[in-house]
């Protein structure tokens, strides 16, 4: 493992809950990673898992009420996040940390220009005058691939398409060149060409400017293409993190697995039946006992029920909350061997 000082982004035990009428959403309850300078992070897990919630916790945009981060550290280039004032916060927040938001129409304002919305995060920034801050503007719309860049920075969002918003959000994200991108899923909602072309742009203007990027997303697809490491969330937590090669390769988690065997393979040479996951995403208000996905789980056992499995290395920095891996609950296993049965289903 690589020194501390190599990490860009830590967050240890984020807790972060919603207090309303009908009680206390855990969203986001007890998660741990690290962000490395120049990696790229895949989050992923089904809607409802607190993978945005977990962005928008490092962002400092969680609405309060209800929304507050009850505990935990987010230690970016070693410093405390949670410790910073809100003016603090304001100068890290899209210079040196930025956000890709899921819907690029709700997330723009239609009332001023994507140059105008361009401009107000350089001018607030980089302390430049205006001229200068339409020019780059400018350079950033030709830097995503947007035609006729001089005169499209006077559009209004409804005037582009929604690949060209998603390159227009991506412009305003990256304008002040951040050191860490977060991207919400920057690819919904968009066919499968323009898909390809933003990833594409992605990885080219991560290598361009070093910066590091936490791409959360449903689409294990995706994740193998642009991912170095992988978290797999589920019910407010961390259940497996590893290299994606190992992710995919060697998944560990019953739920990681199980999100893999669901994805259809145009490679199968006989008709293979779906498989699907049983049950729900459990609600954030009335999280199970014990192990989260239990209720949902093929191998679990009585003891999932009533305890939390702890995250535990199972070998080459692989993390995987499950009793199948940790030594003093192995015997609840011996009768289905269930290291093996995981192993051999990949």
């Amino acid at each position: 493992m690589n020194e501390t000082s190599d990490f860009l982004l830590e967050v240890k035990n984020l807790k972060t809950h919603f207090f309303t009428d009908e009680g206390v959403a855990k969203a986001v309850d007890g998660v741990d990673f690290v962000i490395r300078r120049g990696e790229t992070l895949g989050v992923i897990g089904e809607s409802g898992c607190g993978k945005s919630v977990t962005a928008l916790s490092v962002m400092q945009l969680i609405d309060s009420p209800p929304g507050k981060i009850v505990s935990g550290e987010i230690l970016f280039e070693g410093e405390d996040l949670l410790k910073k004032t809100p003016t603090e916060i304001r100068k890290i927040r899209g210079n040196d940390i930025s956000m890709i938001f899921q819907e690029p129409m709700t997330s723009l304002n239609p009332v001023f220009t994507i140059g105008n919305q361009i401009m107000e995060n350089i001018l607030l920034h980089q302390h430049t005058d205006k001229a200068e801050a339409r020019k780059k503007a400018i350079g950033m719309l030709e830097l995503v691939g947007i035609p006729s860049p001089d005169k499209r920075v006077d559009d209004y969002p409804h005037q582009l398409s929604g690949g060209m918003r998603q390159r227009a959000m991506i412009a305003m994200a990256l304008s002040c060149h951040p050191k860490l991108l977060i991207a919400d899923e920057p690819t919904t909602a968009l066919d499968v060409t323009i898909q390809a072309q933003i990833l594409e742009l992605m990885k080219k203007i991560k290598t361009d400017i070093g910066m590091a990027v936490m791409m959360i997303t449903h689409d294990l697809g995706v994740v193998a293409e642009v991912a170095d490491n992988v978290v797999v969330a589920y019910g407010g937590k961390v259940v497996e993190y590893a290299d994606v090669v190992s992710v995919f390769k060697d998944a560990r988690h019953p739920y990681t697995r199980a999100l893999y065997d669901s994805i259809p393979r145009v490679t199968d040479t006989q008709k293979r039946r779906l498989e699907t996951i049983s049950g729900m995403v459990p609600n954030p208000m009335e999280l199970p006992e014990g192990c989260k996905f239990h209720n949902r789980c093929r191998y679990a056992r009585p003891v999932c029920e009533s305890e939390e499995p702890p995250l535990i290395d199972v070998g080459n920095a692989h993390l995987v909350r499950c009793f199948i891996y940790h030594e003093t609950k192995s015997r609840f296993f011996d009768d289905i061997d269930g290291i093996e049965t995981l192993r051999k289903k990949g």
